[in-house]
């Protein structure tokens, strides 16, 4: 029996031939902007595609609506990383089984080795130098010896062990089970972040936003912080007391917090963090390289075949972890 595909129309016109190609049994129900492109909702549909265009399009609570008001959907794979959107929560309540993406991990990871070493190498002081003239040293903090915190350890946060290790840090992870892999020298579990901070130089937030992890960043987490720590959050704003961040900026706790993820998005113009002078502030876009949208496809294409050929799916979450 053919397996029935729900596609966004316009990531259809990008993927069509890709996926006939495949040559797969199966059954394809284009969705856009306005509902389903044949008209009458499906009751079923085994395999619903939010792709990162439907976002990009503004079109992600359209895409919910019709996830809930099928009669029934067997999986559905998303571009996001984190599934704290509430309409995940609803749709795995359902019964739905949610595969989540690691498509946009490379990105994330050089987002995150680049702003590092922004703060670390006196790139500014140098340009200036150039423009005047001056030949005179310029002294930097090498990432070889430093510590590195890493809290969640998915595809996101390996991708950052995997590469400060080649500059020769020392990698801490914080994950659920306190198991050490070529990329952590040293892992532990929330409950043993606080004993971990105090050797952090560089602290990157790469966790799921759930229970536990809300808040946690408050005026305690960074009271056991070094100081002149570097903080690096490319996962959740609300991980973040953002009163205690700003103190400890001001009393010299943290030298620097790089910030890609807010409480609320856009960021209001309103809000402290723009100025803060140890601030550095992108607006979500840490995922945005160029290779993100292939791996988002293949990832798509890759898991359809397993899903067609009953193999087990790639990124699949487990629905205790969704809240």
């Amino acid at each position: 029996m053919p397996v029935t595909v729900a596609i966004y129309d316009k990531t259809l016109e990008l993927i069509g031939e890709r996926l006939e190609a495949l040559a797969l049994d199966i059954i394809i129900h284009p969705f856009g902007t306005n509902g389903w492109l044949a008209g009458d909702s499906p009751a079923e549909i085994d395999y619903f595609w939010f792709s990162p265009a439907i976002s990009a399009n503004g079109d992600l609570a359209t895409a919910f609506e019709l996830v809930l008001g099928c009669k029934s959907v067997g999986v559905l794979q998303t571009f996001n990383a984190g599934l704290d959107i509430p309409g995940y929560k609803k749709v795995s309540d359902k019964g739905v089984r949610i595969c989540n993406s690691s498509a946009q991990a490379v990105a994330i990871s050089e987002y995150v080795l680049a702003q590092a070493l922004n703060l670390l190498q006196p790139i500014g002081q140098q340009r200036s130098q150039q423009e005047e003239k001056i030949w005179q040293t310029t002294p930097f903090r090498e990432i070889s010896g430093m510590d590195w915190l890493i809290i969640g350890f998915g595809p996101i946060g390996q991708g950052v062990a995997k590469r400060v290790k080649s500059f020769g840090a020392t990698t801490t992870v914080v994950r659920r089970s306190p198991e050490v892999s070529d990329y952590a020298d040293r892992a532990g579990t929330m409950a043993d972040l606080k004993t971990l901070l105090p050797d952090a130089d560089v602290v990157v937030l790469a966790c799921s936003l759930n229970n536990e992890t809300r808040d946690f960043a408050d005026e305690s987490f960074f009271a056991a912080l070094k100081d002149g720590a570097i903080l690096i959050n490319v996962a959740r704003g609300a991980l973040i007391v953002d009163d205690a961040l700003i103190a400890a900026l001001d009393d010299g706790r943290l030298a620097a917090a790089v910030l890609d993820v807010f409480r609320q998005e856009p960021l209001p113009e309103s809000d402290p963090l723009w100025s803060h002078p140890k601030v550095r502030l992108t607006p979500h876009t840490s995922f945005a390289g160029n290779g993100s949208h292939a791996r988002w496809e293949q990832l798509f294409l890759d898991n359809i075949v397993r899903f067609v050929n009953g193999e087990d799916l790639e990124n699949e979450v487990n629905p205790n972890d969704i809240v």
